[in-house]
């Protein structure tokens, strides 16, 4: 039997068609798309196969549909896997944490599809009421992307700001901010070296201070969710350490989303659960590209949208 950490992916996964493979081969799946009609009252199946690039963008559609997705990778892996799926540790990339949690079982499907809706809602309102921008500086380590915000901070107004969102892989910094902020940050970083700077396709600053407002009215459909201890320990995107009772878990999802994403630190964090391979589950193979770019010396495999499971289930 593999001991198994699994990965789940965030925003910018998305993509037209999304989990369709899954849908068409496991009943499981079909049962679990129905079910998140009823609790968003869409077509959920409509949303991940039908909808355009565009559409998959606003964030209020993309958080539940990569949630249910990456939920119904999980569910495949362990119909194919059954009594041989271990799963030591979990992760996943900003709305991914989610996913992983309800993987481990701390809240149900429902309530934790419920909670991403709420979450993508309030994230796609405070874009509307505020200007915030993204940008994903490629080329430039941590410490350097850390000394280009530091210094454009001393410049700027009052009311401007720009911080590291998302330490994604060594060379794949993003960060966030107001659009001026971010303007002068970008062309420093380019100054510096950087070799691309690309702005990402989000309504707002996300894992950044802007987004502590919405935190706070987050926070409180937290409080109301039913959550239990882990089935297995989930590296927390805040902290890159592993939380597993319920008082963690309510305090990370309640600070992480203006928080920064350590994902280096986490995938760097679940080398000492010796998993002998990461999955990542969920559309696309983006975190899975990640790891591998942070350690090579990992196996790490993708399910992709569901057309990979029987290679993932043949490597292991």
């Amino acid at each position: 039997m593999a001991r198994l950490g699994i990965l789940f992916p965030g925003q910018g996964a998305q993509h037209p068609g999304m989990g369709r493979p899954l849908w068409e081969r496991f009943a499981v799946v079909r049962g679990i798309f129905a079910e998140a009609s009823d609790v968003l009252g869409r077509d959920v199946q409509a949303l991940c196969f039908d909808s355009s690039e565009e559409d998959l963008r606003e964030t209020d559609l993309a958080q539940p549909a990569l949630y249910v997705v990456g939920y119904a990778g999980w569910l495949a892996l362990g119909e194919v896997l059954g009594d041989d799926l271990e799963v030591v540790v979990g992760a996943g990339h900003s709305l991914g944490e989610y996913t992983a949690l309800a993987a481990a079982q701390s809240y149900s499907f429902a309530d934790g599809l419920r909670l991403v809706a709420e979450r993508g809602r309030l994230m796609r309102r405070a874009g509307d009421d505020a200007a915030g921008v993204m940008v994903a500086i490629i080329g430039l380590n941590g410490e350097g992307v850390e000394e280009v915000c530091a210094s454009v901070r001393t410049r700027c107004g009052p009311h401007d700001l720009v911080v590291v969102a998302n330490d994604n892989a060594p060379g794949q910094i993003v960060i966030s901010g107001t659009p001026a902020a971010v303007e002068l940050a970008s062309q420093s970083a380019r100054e510096r070296g950087a070799r691309r700077v690309v702005p990402l396709a989000t309504s707002g600053a996300f894992h950044s201070p802007l987004m502590e407002t919405v935190a706070v009215a987050l926070s409180q459909a937290i409080e109301s969710t039913a959550i239990i201890r882990s089935a297995h320990p989930i590296i927390a995107n805040s902290t890159a350490l592993p939380i597993q009772e319920p008082a963690e878990i309510r305090a990370e999802l309640s600070q992480q989303l203006s928080a920064r994403v350590r994902w280096v630190d986490s995938v760097r964090r679940m080398k000492d659960y010796q998993c002998d391979a990461l999955v990542d589950v969920g559309p696309g193979q983006v975190v899975a590209g990640l790891a591998r770019r942070i350690d090579s010396s990992l196996t790490v495999l993708s399910i992709g949208d569901g057309d990979q499971v029987d290679a993932v289930v043949q490597s292991l």
